[in-house]
């Protein structure tokens, strides 16, 4: 089995059958709460939070808010914790309050934040991002509007093409082959800082039309050279950068990748490009696909509801042989456990609901009958006494 196929279940015999009798058949025993180990790496469930953007980073550096958000849901009991869309490089922000980590002064608070999640247990996860043609935007409590001059706070925002995300957007300027070289630099030196800060796992975005899926997606991807066209240019950036980041990361650790697996948008990207994309990745050793969705263009037709992308990650999971990450919309315990049971995916994403719970992960294992493990200080107050 290589590292990044998907590891087999674990079974056993079913109920009133003996060990060795004709009668056996294999049970799986694998479920929401089992532990997944991927490379070296030993995750205690397979409950993970996903990244999600505070904006309210200075210059990108992290701070107490960061500490104290992310570490409480490590100590809230998920088994990997996800920095959020941390920017490669200063103009790769989407917003003037990303994370960032462009330069070594972004290592020590992120080396904090990274310290402290594993002391709870859980794995520290970071996401490396650019933004691209959505860079350059507005804080979205101040209504996220592109910010297309310097006079509003606004820079130069790059891409693929120059085509803006819509009207309100700045103009991308057009990636040369020398940006071209310097982004997969810029990724390069930001993986060496994450390492240097102590994250275990590293993830590459390439979803929700920033710079890798837009240059993946012919609906902004209107180049003639070698990163444009065919599927197998479009692919071209994000292999480059994903195969640089595997290659930086030691080989008893895993990498990442999240993509949209289709923009919802005819003539777009797909499910079917995603399935051969996610065959190419993992030939180059990354060890799962974070399945999100959308993005790219801002009238697309998404069929939001209850697991909506949950079939996306069983598809890739089941056609590219890969294991996945299922996320969006997934909010109560059962379906999580489902999502496992049922082979959609080998890890649940949970983004707001775990902002809206940090606790989530423990009242899971409340749920599905396993002792909660509340951290030491909370659990002496909240775990019923004998009698």
């Amino acid at each position: 089995m290589t590292d990044s196929s998907i590891p087999p279940p674990k079974t056993t015999p079913a109920h009133g059958c003996s060990a060795g009798s004709d009668h056996d058949r294999e049970v799986p025993e694998i479920d929401l709460l089992s532990p997944l180990t991927i490379r070296s790496l030993t995750l205690r469930n397979r409950i993970v939070m996903s990244p999600m953007c505070q904006y309210i980073a200075k210059e990108g550096l992290a701070d107490d808010w960061h500490l104290v958000h992310l570490g409480s849901r490590a100590s809230g009991g998920a088994a990997l914790i996800f920095v959020e869309a941390t920017a490669v490089t200063r103009d790769g922000r989407i917003t003037p309050g990303d994370l960032g980590i462009w330069s070594d002064e972004h290592v020590a608070p992120l080396a904090r934040i990274a310290k402290f999640v594993k002391s709870q247990g859980a794995a520290a996860g970071i996401q490396l991002a650019h933004a691209g043609r959505k860079a350059s935007c507005d804080l979205p409590w101040q209504g996220g509007a592109g910010l297309t001059s310097p006079e509003t706070g606004g820079w130069q925002v790059v891409g693929p093409s120059d085509l803006p995300f819509d009207e309100s957007y700045p103009l991308p300027q057009t990636l040369d082959e020398a940006g071209i070289n310097g982004l997969v630099s810029d990724f390069e030196a930001a993986t060496r800082r994450a390492l240097t800060a102590g994250f275990q796992v590293i993830e590459v975005h390439a979803a929700h039309g920033y710079l890798l899926h837009e240059f993946l997606s012919p609906l902004s991807n209107r180049r003639t050279d070698s990163y444009g066209g065919s599927l197998e240019n479009r692919m071209r950036l994000t292999l480059r950068v994903a195969d640089a980041v595997r290659k930086l990361v030691p080989a008893d650790l895993p990498v990442f990748v999240r993509i949209s697996a289709t923009d919802w948008a005819d003539g777009g990207w797909d499910a079917d490009q995603s399935v051969m994309l996610a065959g190419r990745l993992k030939e180059l050793g990354i060890d799962l696909i974070d399945v999100s969705s959308g993005g790219l263009v801002p009238k697309a037709r998404i069929p939001v509801g209850k697991g909506y992308q949950v079939p996306l990650a069983r598809k890739i999971r089941d056609e590219a042989g890969v294991m996945t990450g299922a996320v969006g919309l997934i909010t109560e315990v059962q379906h999580a456990n489902e999502i496992v049971t049922g082979g959609d995916a080998d890890l649940v994403f949970l983004a707001r609901e775990l902002l809206r719970e940090p606790y989530w992960a423990l009242k899971a294992q409340q749920e599905l009958g396993a002792e909660p493990t509340w951290p030491i200080s909370y659990g002496y107050a909240v775990k019923r006494r004998a009698k």
